[in-house]
């Protein structure tokens, strides 16, 4: 806990909010660039890029993170030693299983221009791997992750799926068809032999 409390007093907190975000079942890209965005304050209506106006971040639950496709085994992390040849690398899986407060941190700063305010913004990000932390006195606001918006597909995408639409429904009238057209003439040719 002495880790979280630390460069807390090189920040001035008058006017910050103390943003909580849940990364339980998140997923790291999506949980990141919302975090990236209350960092820097472009969520607030007095964003200037020059001017450190974000908010302080606490991400809980950073080992119950979530990734799609295969980034646990195909995504690495590397980093070099300093010796020759000394180029180590990391997987997701391992460095979740080592320190999974890390992944969060480095998705984070990935997002974050790359100019003078980006170690005051670090700062400001506070990851933990439990629910436990020791910000309980401070005013939290808990952050609600915006829905995922469907896109609109594309006009000749919308078209060749109505079209794939109608063509399936015409297959299936078509067989309804065929055999209401053979019970049809099974009664005519029953009607004519009589």
């Amino acid at each position: 806990m002495k880790k979280a409390l630390a460069g807390i007093k090189r920040i001035n907190l008058e006017g910050l909010r103390w943003r909580v975000f849940d990364a339980k079942g998140q997923v790291l890209g999506r949980l990141a660039s919302q975090i990236s965005t209350v960092i820097q304050g472009k969520d607030k209506p007095t964003y200037a890029p020059h001017r450190e106006e974000g908010d302080m971040c606490i991400v809980l639950n950073a080992k119950d993170i979530c990734v799609t496709g295969r980034k646990l085994t195909d995504k690495f992390y590397r980093w070099h030693t300093g010796y020759i040849g000394h180029l180590k690398e990391r997987s997701l899986k391992d460095q979740m299983a080592k320190d999974p407060t890390e992944v969060i941190r480095k998705a984070v700063l990935r997002m974050l221009p790359r100019n003078k305010l980006r170690d005051d913004r670090d700062r400001k990000l506070r990851i933990f791997t439990n629910d436990e932390h020791p910000f309980a006195d401070r005013p939290l606001e808990p952050y609600v992750m915006p829905p995922r918006q469907v896109r609109e597909l594309r006009p000749r995408t919308r078209r060749a799926m109505i079209r794939a639409e109608k063509k399936v429904e015409q297959q299936q009238q078509g067989t309804n068809n065929t055999s209401k057209r053979k019970k049809n003439k099974d009664v005519e040719e029953e009607a004519v032999s009589t």
